[in-house]
């Protein structure tokens, strides 16, 4: 049911030139979105929808893409105050937030 809330919290993607597009151009969902109302949802605003189909196709080939998320949240889920959100206030969590990003980010640069 979040699936509309979701697309619409989306901010501005910006491009290099010309004026900036509203909404991404695809999305991939694993086979939980599989329902007619999240597919239509996306048609409405203009987004096509990769949606594995249950009991049709494996998740496989949605890996590809879904293991940056899974990865990166990995990453932010060794900051043990991210795991269990404990913060009340929505401006600390989000402090925390950009800060775990930030050591993610500091990290990956080290590496190199």
């Amino acid at each position: 049911m979040l699936l509309e809330t979701l697309i619409d919290a989306i901010e501005p993607i910006k491009s290099p030139r010309g004026r900036r597009r509203m909404r991404p151009e695809k999305l991939h969902a694993d086979k939980a979105y599989d329902m007619p109302r999240c597919r239509q949802a996306l048609r409405v605003r203009g987004i096509k929808p990769r949606i594995a189909s249950r009991g049709i196709e494996s998740s496989e080939k949605l890996g590809r893409h879904r293991w940056v998320v899974e990865r990166t949240l990995a990453w932010l889920g060794k900051h043990r105050r991210l795991t269990i959100r404990y913060e009340r206030r929505a401006e600390i969590h989000l402090a925390l937030l950009h800060l775990g990003c930030s050591l993610v980010c500091l990290n990956f640069l080290i590496r190199f």
